[in-house]
């Protein structure tokens, strides 16, 4: 495994001492707790040294979107505690080791994965944590349920032995203005407060990355996804 320069390295403390100042103010100005808010570094197509360096800054969960990827650095990384979160698009020929080698998936979107991952995920691990993904804005080229199917798939996933529901997850399209943001937003967090009171488990609002998690934060995201942000623009 290669190292970090100390350049590199500084800068990507400074980046998170950063993030951490905004997500402060952001909650802040929201009337929020900032600890109830967590940040999830997305670390795809990033060297396992840099997840070494922002694991010892003190960030614990990083989301990976390619499989074998994350996979050879679970092995490199295997004497950190890390919280994995897979959260990219889901093969069913994947699923084994999707269900295996994450403690969350943010990007369930279809029975047919919800129910392999159950199935497949081995018995002596804990229930996988899950985010049913949701496509706010009607793009064919993004997966997820619409957001009138949300509660069926929710049901679903609630039933299955090895699955907990924890959350709704979306990616929506990119949009400038903090209102316009803040607007697409909406919609999925009255889904997910009219939810919680159906479903016990769900806690989690997994919405916001580097461009927009200033508004997510306003409407009621617990977790948002920072990866260029936090890493630079990749390579």
């Amino acid at each position: 495994m290669s190292q970090l320069s100390s350049q590199t390295a500084s800068v990507l403390r400074q980046n998170l001492t950063n993030l951490l100042a905004k997500r402060e103010a952001a909650a802040s100005e929201s009337g929020r707790d900032a600890s109830d808010i967590h940040l999830l570094a997305v670390s795809k197509k990033q060297p396992s040294s840099a997840i070494r360096e922002v694991y010892d800054a003190g960030l614990p969960a990083f989301g990976e979107n390619y499989v074998q990827e994350a996979l050879d650095k679970q092995e490199e990384l295997k004497d950190l505690a890390i919280d994995w979160h897979f959260i990219g698009p889901i093969q069913s020929n994947k699923t084994r080791d999707i269900a295996n080698g994450f403690s969350w998936v943010h990007s369930v979107d279809r029975p047919k994965v919800a129910q392999r991952l159950s199935t497949q995920r081995e018995s002596h691990l804990p229930a996988l944590n899950v985010c049913v993904q949701v496509n706010l804005s009607g793009e064919a080229s993004k997966s997820g349920v619409a957001l009138n199917e949300v509660e069926a798939l929710c049901q679903l996933v609630s039933t299955l032995p090895s699955l907990r529901l924890r959350g709704l997850m979306a990616i929506p399209e990119a949009l400038e203005s903090y209102e316009a943001q803040r607007a697409c937003f909406a919609p999925l967090r009255g889904e997910f407060e009219r939810l919680q009171n159906q479903f016990p488990s769900l806690d989690t609002l997994s919405i916001g990355m580097s461009g927009d998690f200033e508004a997510a934060i306003a409407e009621g995201s617990t977790l948002v996804r920072i990866g260029t942000a936090l890493f630079g623009q990749r390579r």
